[in-house]
């Protein structure tokens, strides 16, 4: 193992070079649940949504505030949560998020009206927006370098897994008790799990050792990570590379050479969850649509879901092995096809077999996209960079099914909605190559990025 100069072990080293331990093998297991939670509240509501319209007697036609409330909270969480965090720690805003999304979850179940709905869907979504940047800030700052692709994008396996979970859920429980059975469901499992992590999860090591706040935490959490290290043989001293950045401001996210690298990555997350939620929203609705039953609506989530988690498992692998420019153009190009594809599909299963690789496409795509956000910003302002990527992501979430319930309002078929769905997926991968096309080698997908003032590459 490296030493410093004066035979001092430094935090980051410790982290980089050693094995994975346990501990923090615990700790990204925690927040992949934390995800798995979140996954299980944002995607349920699409396939909960033909249920709630009969149930409450309004038009499938007027749900598209609905399924954007949650999404504007989490567009103004993201963008709040992440500056916040990147000052107070990890910990704290994770386990607030939880219990404010377990909490409203729970109050969703009780909603009888249309404003109600949106009301509480809106307060929903700022906890699940808080937990998001914070949960991949910690995981990415728990991991070595050398894994932090593949955790990061692991990660985001949790989410889809949530959604599937979701499915398989309702599909026992809402015949019996109904949709509202299904947030209670959503509700009551968090906030379990936020007390849960009260006790048992960690202040982030990295955000301690460059805030130099709480040394006896820090020296804690280490005799966990590696207890043959004895105290005085860490270096406690901020980070060189660290000490350059004062506080947390969003204008970090354009200093120092990240700003075209920040605009080139935020284009793509736009595009992307654009795209997903699209599909995740209104396929459903769409489905039911078109004459079939309410449990294929459910199927071809769950297929979806089963192909994030899928896409999420591999996409950091394939991204260390070929490099983030050529894997990711690739998904893009494959959705932009196998979305216009669906415009022109009527069999069943050849639409589920579709759908299934459109979830390992675009949801790898955005784990890995995460996963660039992660590593590109160094740890001072790292969940303000996560949580600002996601926050702008969350514009074109919010946007792709308000769209969708326009076109279904002006009685758009199921073929040209889907045709239309292809063209983001298309802006997506004009935007990666426009970065190999100005920058060359110099752009945010060219090579594996570390973060921590230590990138591999750098900024244009």
């Amino acid at each position: 193992m490296t030493a410093t100069s004066n035979n001092l072990q430094a935090v980051s080293e410790i982290i980089d070079q050693r094995p994975l331990s346990r501990f923090q093998l615990r700790t990204i297991l925690l927040c992949g649940l934390v995800l798995v939670l979140d996954g299980f509240d944002t995607q349920s509501i699409g396939f909960l949504a033909p249920s709630i319209a009969q149930s409450l007697h309004l038009s499938i036609r007027t749900f598209g505030p609905i399924f954007s409330a949650a999404l504007i909270g989490l567009m103004v969480s993201s963008l709040v949560v992440g500056p916040l965090a990147d000052r107070v720690g990890r910990k704290l805003p994770i386990i607030a998020a939880t219990l404010t999304f377990a909490v409203f979850a729970i109050a969703t179940a009780r909603a009888t009206t249309f404003h109600e709905l949106v009301t509480f869907r809106f307060l929903t979504g700022l906890g699940l927006g808080g937990a998001i940047p914070n949960a991949v800030a910690l995981t990415a700052e728990y991991s070595p370098k050398r894994l932090q692709r593949v955790f990061v994008t692991a990660l985001f396996c949790s989410m889809p897994m949530g959604a599937l979970l979701g499915g398989l859920v309702s599909s026992v429980i809402l015949p019996r008790w109904g949709w509202q059975s299904v947030f209670y469901a959503g509700g009551v499992l968090p906030l379990m799990t936020a007390l849960c992590l009260i006790g048992v999860l960690p202040e982030s090591i990295r955000f301690l050792s460059v805030s130099g706040k709480d040394r006896s935490g820090l020296t804690s959490i280490l005799r966990k990570i590696a207890p043959e290290i004895a105290p005085e043989k860490i270096d406690f001293s901020k980070p060189v590379e660290e000490n350059r950045l004062k506080g947390a401001s969003v204008l970090h996210l354009f200093t120092d050479g990240r700003a075209v690298g920040t605009v080139l990555i935020w284009t793509p997350f736009f595009m992307n969850l654009l795209v997903l939620y699209f599909i995740i929203t209104w396929l459903p609705a769409l489905l039911r649509q078109n004459h079939m039953p309410v449990s294929a609506g459910i199927l071809a989530v769950s297929i979806f879901s089963l192909g994030g988690i899928v896409g999420s498992l591999v996409q950091g692998r394939l991204m260390n092995a070929w490099g983030s420019f050529p894997v990711l153009l690739a998904e893009f190009v494959l959705c932009l096809l196998l979305i216009g594809s669906l415009a022109f599909t009527a069999s069943f299963p050849l639409m589920m077999t579709t759908t299934f690789l459109l979830g390992c496409l675009v949801q790898g795509a955005q784990a890995g996209l995460n996963a660039l956000s992660a590593t590109f910003y160094p740890t001072q302002i790292r969940s303000t960079g996560v949580g600002c990527a996601l926050g702008v992501g969350r514009l074109g979430s919010i946007i792709g099914p308000i769209l969708g319930g326009v076109m279904v309002s002006h009685d758009w078929t199921l073929q040209k909605i889907f045709f239309a769905g292809a063209l983001p997926a298309l802006l997506a991968a004009g935007a990666i190559l426009a970065s190999r096309a100005l920058y060359g080698s110099r752009n945010p997908y060219s090579r594996s990025i570390a973060g921590d003032g230590e990138r591999e590459m750098a900024g244009p």
